[in-house]
């Protein structure tokens, strides 16, 4: 791998005393607060924490309430894993109509929630305040245009399957669960047309009985797909996402360490609340500040777990494939890594999102930046990202790739 270049300015804004910082700074939040469930007191803790850090950096800090159902972005599990294990005893008992319907009503909430990240579920379950913090260092002059780094404050419930079996053992039983799923909606369909075709009892025939005990032995598999996360216990979050929350708190710092304000271009850090509940935080953000974000030429790059430095990658694709970032504001960031030494690739989220997503859907320019394996590592989103799993060398890239970025964007806008 290529020596990466120190794009630091002077001896005070020293990357390796930076590096320090955030590793110190993200371990004091882990020992006295703790995990940080979306919408907790423990979030809302160590963004308050954060914000004294910013406010020695910025012109202004500010921290903005909104409310999240934290627990309506997987809350669908149980619901759909009902309808899965339904299906399959309607179709034993000959009633394949009832059965396609109940696996329709548990797709529905998969696809919109998990796949989508829409707010489907929200109205079924309880709200909880959660927060945004907005810290602005402000140009010397005229503002011309903005650069927003995003990290998100809050850490998820762990996911026991990823801490029991890793990613490969996660994927081995949710991918059966999930394709179980629609085979019991496509195979109770067929049946129903069949029986009403031939005026006869479908389910006799040997092929639709042997249908039917594949259909049994996705069971387990349903089952399994219940205990996918727990509902009460989240995780340290020292990676995902202190990690993106710090490096990009470190922009704010180096610069004012360096005494660089920017003639032109505003440099905003914003820590969202409830990323881990589907964007909630991103998505209470923009709609708090739809105005002002098209008023003038703003940026987002969302920071997002900077851990697997052979892994780091712009994200060009997110929400689950369906969204496409910006190509200028992709090209931005890549061009700021090949000044730091580093040829990234462009990545994509097939399953998932970043706080990116939401302000692409916004239309505002908008990539993610992460280093992360995307297998997934089995510390992601369980009690093993903790403070002693922090790559530094990664934080170092990160971090010094994140400064280039604002400082090019001021120098070269987008081209």
């Amino acid at each position: 791998m290529k020596q990466v270049k120190n794009m630091f300015p002077t001896e005070k804004s020293n990357i390796d005393k930076t590096v320090n910082y955030i590793i110190e700074r993200i371990t004091t939040i882990i020992k006295t607060i703790g995990p940080r469930a979306p919408g907790s007191p423990e979030e809302l803790k160590a963004q308050k924490l954060m914000a004294e850090d910013l406010k020695k950096w910025s012109d202004e800090v500010t921290i903005e309430e909104f409310t999240v159902h934290r627990q309506a972005f997987m809350g669908f599990i149980p619901f759909t894993v009902a309808a899965a294990i339904i299906s399959v005893f309607l179709y034993w008992v000959n009633m394949p109509l009832k059965a396609f319907g109940v696996t329709v009503l548990g797709i529905i909430p998969l696809i919109f929630e998990f796949l989508m990240y829409k707010q489907f579920c929200d109205p079924l379950f309880k709200g909880h305040p959660s927060h945004n913090v907005l810290s602005v260092r402000k140009p010397a002059g005229e503002v011309k245009r903005i650069i927003y780094f995003v990290g998100h404050a809050d850490s998820q419930y762990e996911w026991t399957l990823n801490y029991k079996f890793g990613g490969v053992g996660m994927k081995l039983i949710l991918i059966p669960a999930v394709v179980g799923l629609i085979v019991s909606s496509i195979s109770n369909f067929v049946l129903w047309i069949t029986s009403i075709s031939l005026k006869t009892r479908a389910l006799d025939f040997m092929f639709f009985k042997f249908v039917g005990i594949i259909l049994v032995l996705f069971v387990p598999f349903f089952i399994a797909f219940l205990f996918f996360q727990s509902y009460t216990k989240s995780v340290p979050g020292a990676n995902d996402n202190l990690s993106g929350c710090l490096c990009s708190m470190a922009v704010l710092k180096t610069l004012d360490e360096a005494d660089i304000r920017f003639q032109n271009t505003e440099v905003r850090v914003l820590l969202t609340g409830s990323e881990e509940s589907g964007l909630r935080g991103a998505k209470a953000f923009i709609k708090a500040h739809a105005d002002e974000l098209k008023e003038t030429e703003t940026v987002v790059i969302a920071v997002d777990t900077i851990r697997d430095l052979e892994d780091m990658a712009i994200y060009d694709r997110d929400l689950s494939g369906t969204v496409k970032h910006d190509k200028q504001v992709k090209e931005l960031v890549k061009k700021a890594a090949k000044n730091c030494g580093m040829d990234l690739p462009y990545a994509s989220v097939y399953i998932g999102a970043c706080d990116a997503a939401a302000f692409t859907q916004a239309k505002i320019k908008s990539t993610g930046f992460a280093a992360m394996d995307p297998t997934p590592p089995r510390y992601y989103h369980t009690r093993l990202d903790n403070y002693d799993l922090l790559e530094p060398e990664t934080l170092k890239v990160g971090t010094q790739i994140l400064f280039e970025t604002a400082c090019l964007y001021d120098k070269e806008g987008l081209n």
